[in-house]
């Protein structure tokens, strides 16, 4: 089956998520001529051109190679920074998988390759009854987790895992993330996810003190997620 995208959750928020995606989608854009950046759910949002719009979501379509309509890459926009079923709860709205499902079908048509950014980590609430897991299983998407380095991340990585399997998904690879310039043993810990995650380490990225650039964060993609490079390049 040929690749059309990947499901990029975290260790918990604040990890990198967006930074990763970002430069997942430069380095997919080396062999695939059209791919975007969907956020299903985005919760907070800033003024952008008289505009509502998330950061995340902006960084995303920063780095996709083709414009789509914001109500596909971007289905769900909430106004405060909240877990997707408390910020849904606040301006009256529930949120289903349903929607997020369709949203994602209309913009598969529009690209070669979609790349869904999840919202927090793993198991976070979509409204009473779903979660972004819940998500994640209906698209059926090979599965990229950021881990962020910092001190808990064994315990938090190790347990991700364990929690996309029992799904039935594919842990594609993971990507470690530095947030925390001064934590100790990094490449030990790096080294012990290595032997216990059972699945590729696609790239680490260093601590960014000027912010962060998705264009500087060199990763590996699965052999399996390249195509047509060379073709690529003759049609530019």
């Amino acid at each position: 089956m040929a690749f059309e995208g990947c499901f990029v959750t975290g260790t918990d928020t604040g990890v990198g998520k967006t930074l990763v995606s970002a430069a997942l989608l430069h380095t997919l854009a080396r062999h695939h001529p059209r791919v975007v950046g969907m956020k299903p759910v985005a919760a907070g949002l800033v003024q952008q051109g008289g505009a509502w719009v998330a950061e995340d979501v902006l960084a995303l379509r920063a780095a996709s190679t083709v414009a789509v309509p914001p109500g596909l890459d971007n289905p769900v926009a909430l106004p405060e920074p909240l877990s997707p079923h408390l910020a849904a709860a606040r301006v009256g709205r529930r949120v289903g998988v349903a929607e997020l499902v369709a949203a994602h079908r209309e913009l598969r048509s529009l690209a070669d390759v979609v790349l869904v950014e999840g919202s927090g980590g793993w198991r976070v609430p979509l409204n009473e009854d779903e979660t972004l897991a819940d998500l994640a299983v209906a698209l059926a998407l090979p599965v990229v987790l950021v881990v962020g380095l910092r001190l808990g991340c064994l315990n938090h990585a190790l347990l991700s895992a364990e929690a996309i399997r029992a799904e039935g998904l594919h842990l594609a690879g993971w990507v470690a993330n530095t947030v925390d310039p001064a934590m100790a043993c990094r490449d030990e810990n790096i080294q012990t996810l290595r032997q216990r995650l059972a699945a590729p380490l696609l790239g680490t990225v260093p601590w960014q003190p000027q912010g962060p650039d998705a264009r500087a964060v060199l990763l590996e993609l699965p052999s399996a997620w390249k195509h047509g490079k060379e073709s690529h390049e003759l049609a530019e």
